[in-house]
């Protein structure tokens, strides 16, 4: 047939491009990848693990089902005219065209019918799961967890409002608030508020729920709910600045005893790091300083994760909790307070609240109290590693283009200021020697 059709030459049937052997096995070895490959991984939509999650998937393939069968139908009335009607002569390139069928009133209503009836059957769907993910079922509403997230350039912040905290000085009490890493109880509903605090953000736990957007001045929520422990991936969707791509957090739904006893550990201000008891080999607080010191620099855009942790990021999680992991060096005390010590030194404690050990911080930078808890930083953009942090600390512009910590954010110096003539060029205001970012590592990685 093929040869037929290219032997007719016609303006209605041009000569088809032959394909080599190699392009059309090519093309049947990508279908695996091109239709299975992208249905999983840690960001899928399609691999979903709450009742929100699942009820967009549902719509997504009711969706495609019907668009599938328009695609179908009209794909086969389109090849079934272009082989009865193509111009097999030179006499049929000039003959009157057949019957057209345009105007047919039978032919115009079916038409029209089906079209509404595909509308329909997208539409129950959507108007449900509308419904459904907006707010909390009423069924779960008296038992759903709140929490706040707020969305800054370019980490999250998470308050737990039922969950109060001592400020330091007798300042009264606030929320528990952690940073770039929400805890929630798994099999339960929980209710999201969401804030902005610079540009709009959006919030977005492809596993769990879809994205809804953080607006400054503007309330917003969402609501989700783990249907088991896990750990979850989560990302702004909505383009926020040059370190956008970078923003990332994580979700964490654990056993209600579990969350309890997280909860309890976060509540407590930032813990001591005592002395090496007696028993200890003298020899080890020599040995550690050597490992801190040895941290090399990491090129820039090398990835932040290992495949250790990708394997069982629940179970890394749970081993970040420990005060100190099996097979971890002993804690460097003097190193640890030479840390603290720069902690204030070097302004850092400006910005950033470590509850129980300094007195300041800001609302738009990360809450460190419990720091080294946590599996990530720079925004969930590393592994939180001693290396991770000593590349984070010695170069933080080099990780996360723009960050405020780089650049300073409200009135407040970062690493670099303004010139004094007020051109565009930058200075070095905060500089960190190697053996300093050492002694700082020591003290984040107390924080337990």
């Amino acid at each position: 047939m093929l040869r037929r059709m290219r032997r007719a030459g016609s303006r209605f049937c041009p000569r088809l491009p032959a394909f080599p052997r190699a392009a059309r096995a090519a093309a049947l070895l990508a279908l695996p990848v091109i239709f299975g490959g992208w249905l999983s991984g840690p960001q899928s939509t399609l691999d979903t693990e709450g009742p929100v999650a699942e009820s967009q998937r549902h719509l997504f393939y009711t969706t495609l089902w019907v668009t599938v069968v328009i695609f179908v139908l009209v794909a086969s009335v389109l090849a079934y005219a272009t082989i009865k009607f193509r111009a097999r002569t030179s006499a049929d390139e000039h003959a009157e065209p057949p019957p057209q069928s345009h105007g047919n009133p039978l032919v115009e209503l079916t038409l029209i019918g089906l079209s509404v009836a595909a509308l329909v059957v997208i539409a129950i769907p959507t108007l449900r799961g509308i419904m459904y993910t907006y707010d909390v079922p009423e069924a779960e509403r008296a038992g759903a967890y709140e929490v706040t997230a707020t969305g800054f350039q370019w980490w999250f912040k998470f308050d737990y409002p039922a969950e109060e905290v001592e400020l330091p000085n007798n300042a009264g009490r606030a929320p528990l608030t952690v940073a770039n890493e929400l805890v929630i109880p798994a099999g339960r509903a929980v209710r999201i508020d969401l804030r902005a605090y610079d540009v709009i953000h959006s919030f977005w736990v492809p596993k769990l729920a879809g994205k809804v957007d953080m607006i400054p001045n503007r309330g917003n929520h969402l609501w989700l709910k783990a249907d088991r422990p896990g750990y979850y991936w989560g990302q702004c969707a909505e383009f926020c600045g040059e370190s956008h791509a970078v923003m990332r957090f994580r979700v964490i739904a654990l056993a209600a005893d579990e969350f309890a006893a997280w909860l309890e550990n976060q509540k407590h201000n930032a813990r001591d790091t005592a002395a090496q008891s007696a028993g200890d080999n003298n020899d080890t607080a020599p040995a550690a300083r050597v490992q801190f010191a040895a941290y090399e620099k990491i090129p820039r855009n090398t990835p932040g994760w290992s495949a250790d942790f990708d394997a069982d990021p629940l179970v890394n999680w749970r081993r970040q909790q420990e005060p100190r992991p099996a097979g971890s060096p002993p804690a460097d005390a003097a190193l640890i307070a030479r840390g603290r010590a720069l902690f204030t030194e070097k302004t850092c404690i400006t910005c950033h609240t470590i509850r129980g050990h300094h007195i300041g911080g800001a609302p738009f930078a990360p809450d460190l109290t419990h720091v080294a808890t946590r599996t990530t930083i720079a925004g969930g953009l590393l592994e939180n590693t001693g290396a991770n942090l000593h590349r984070w600390i010695t170069d933080p512009d080099g990780v996360k283009p723009g960050n405020k910590m780089w650049r300073g954010v409200g009135g407040m110096s970062g690493y670099t200021v303004r010139d004094d003539d007020n051109t565009l060029d930058w200075r070095t205001h905060i500089a960190v020697t190697a053996p300093e970012a050492a002694a700082l590592v020591a003290y984040l990685q107390s924080l337990k």
